[in-house]
């Protein structure tokens, strides 16, 4: 799900940033414009542009790259990532360890605070956890944090986890989304805080500080001195991001200067003129990034709350889904080889990854296989065309989404197999809809929490699992949990191969494809960092 950013000490000079959500690739040219927007004079450092969507500021209520972009500059986490690793390591902690199997025991640093001064003790970090769990938002992270039976406090700098098993990826997980710590005495404990009183708290212990807030248009950073973590002090004091509706548009501010970096999303194309531009650089990373299909096992063809339900059939129509599509197509033909096919959720890379849709579906080498998908509906029962409602929301996957899902239609229906209604949606209402049942086979992207197979498997595949998909499978569920506790690499790598081979077998989801990491920048910025951390980070952003 998740990336993040750096900062730097330098003046970007008068500069327009184009406006975010609601009028992208406006300049903005006076105090008081639309959008909040701010004069001139006050835009100092560094200028960052993003299409990327911001559901809440609040951590318990989101579970999406753009917001955990915004939440890994502000929020301090007990375990972070130094730059240029993927490794964790203690952040606002002094030790952290595992002092038996069930048991991840943290020692706070002493005399922590917030921006606004409150102090930072054990009490925030068990409130924070706590919230996360009783709020229970739809869209929050909280699948993260399966395995946390309870937390004790035994004093101020000393937090001990209590492991309903043992889980290796533990300190990972707190370093992902379910793991910025928040101030209790500005935060509810029972609901999410509107970012308006999040930003007035000053409840921030991270690099920076936020302040001005327009969600979606403007967001002001300025370095926060009471920050005292692993990541050091920003290399830039000010830095404002701005969120661009349309790629293009971020493309034109970067080349212009209106922004000194271009971060999630450019299209291929534009990548690919960008890098014979001379006045901008183009920086590639890592990319844990996977985009991928989901059924809804209720209100999918012949799905357990449809009138015709039929578990054999509608296991028989994703089957067949998985036969005909082609993803090399879709690689090269929309993204000029800036994704690679994906035969697993767990992408190549990763310890245990493999390909279980590679050989169990099409022709056994990763092509198309109608006249396989003609059998498999047959073998079920499945007469005359099968009416598929897909849905996607090109805002906050990008504008490309509409050729991949254009493709993907041309692909199902020349099959002769399939009727195929697409339909899109932006993503502020795409992401409510998806988890009241309301599309029947819908996109989603993964941008990872920490570089581990478990965080393909676990957000997806656990019982109370983040895409709400109703897929539940004791099987792999057991896979999952013995994975987490194994702590010989070799049996754990087997244990991961065995769990996507199950999925893909009953395929809750139908993996697509496999990204990298790019960001744009203007030739004078220095120390842009994309590691296998997967974080985006301001405060190494310098000019």
């Amino acid at each position: 799900m998740a990336s993040v950013f750096k900062k730097h000490t330098a003046k970007w000079g008068r500069r327009g940033i184009a406006l975010g959500a609601g009028a992208a690739a406006t300049a903005l040219v006076l105090t008081g414009c639309a959008g909040g927007s701010v004069s001139d004079a006050a835009l100092d450092g560094i200028s960052i542009g993003t299409t990327d969507k911001i559901t809440s500021l609040d951590p318990a209520g989101s579970y999406d790259n753009g917001s955990f972009a915004v939440q890994n500059q502000v929020f301090p986490f007990l375990m972070n990532t130094p730059v240029g690793s993927p490794d964790v390591k203690p952040d606002i902690a002094t030790k952290a360890e595992f002092t038996n199997d069930t048991t991840y025991t943290v020692t706070l640093k002493k005399g922590l605070k917030f921006a606004n001064g409150h102090d930072l003790t054990s009490s925030d970090v068990k409130f924070s956890f706590d919230r996360e769990l009783k709020i229970n938002n739809e869209n929050g992270p909280q699948s993260l944090l399966a395995n946390l039976k309870s937390i004790d406090t035994p004093d101020d700098t000393t937090v001990v986890f209590n492991l309903d098993h043992a889980d290796q990826t533990w300190p990972q997980v707190l370093s992902s989304p379910a793991g910025p710590i928040v101030d209790e005495q500005v935060f509810s404990a029972d609901k999410l805080t509107p970012a308006a009183d999040i930003v007035k708290g000053k409840a921030f212990a991270g690099q920076y500080s936020i302040s001005s807030y327009k969600e979606n248009d403007t967001i002001q950073y300025k370095a926060n001195k009471n920050y005292d973590g692993l990541l050091g002090k920003p290399k830039t004091d000010e830095v404002t991001a701005s969120y661009y509706t349309k790629e293009t548009d971020l493309k034109l501010a970067v080349q212009k200067g209106d922004v000194d970096v271009a971060y999630r999303s450019l299209t291929p194309t534009d990548i690919a003129d960008l890098r014979k531009d001379d006045k901008v650089k183009v920086t590639d990373g890592p990319g844990g990034e996977i985009r991928y299909l989901v059924f809804n096992f209720n209100t999918q063809p012949y799905g357990a709350k449809q009138s015709d339900a039929d578990e054999t059939k509608a296991l028989a129509v994703r089957q067949a889904v998985a036969d005909v599509v082609d993803r090399e197509k879709l690689a090269k033909d929309v993204y000029n080889d800036t994704y690679s096919p994906l035969y697993s959720m767990v992408p190549d890379g990763l310890t245990g990854a493999s390909k279980p849709f590679e050989k169990l579906y099409g022709d056994g080498d990763g092509g198309a296989d109608v006249d396989k998908a003609k059998d498999t509906l047959s073998k079920a029962g499945v007469t005359g065309k099968v009416q598929l409602d897909i849905q996607y929301a090109p805002d906050h996957y990008g504008s490309t989404s509409d050729d991949e899902y254009a493709e993907l239609k041309t692909q199902l229906e020349n099959s002769g197999l399939f009727t195929v209604n697409i339909q899109s949606t932006v993503y502020t209402t795409y992401a409510q809809e998806r988890t009241k049942d309301a599309y029947p086979v819908y996109q989603l992207g993964w941008f990872p929490d920490f570089s581990d197979a478990d965080n393909y498997l676990s957000p997806f595949f656990t019982k109370d699992n983040f895409v709400q998909n109703h897929y539940d499978d004791p099987t792999i569920q057991g896979l999952i949990s013995d994975e987490q506790q194994e702590s010989d690499k070799d049996k754990r790598a087997t244990l991961i191969e065995q769990a996507q081979e199950r999925e893909a077998t009953q395929i809750s989801t139908l993996p697509l494809l496999q990204g990298k990491s790019v960001a744009v920048a203007a030739k004078d910025v220095k120390g842009l960092t994309l590691d296998s951390s997967y974080k985006f980070r301001y405060a190494t952003l310098s000019k």
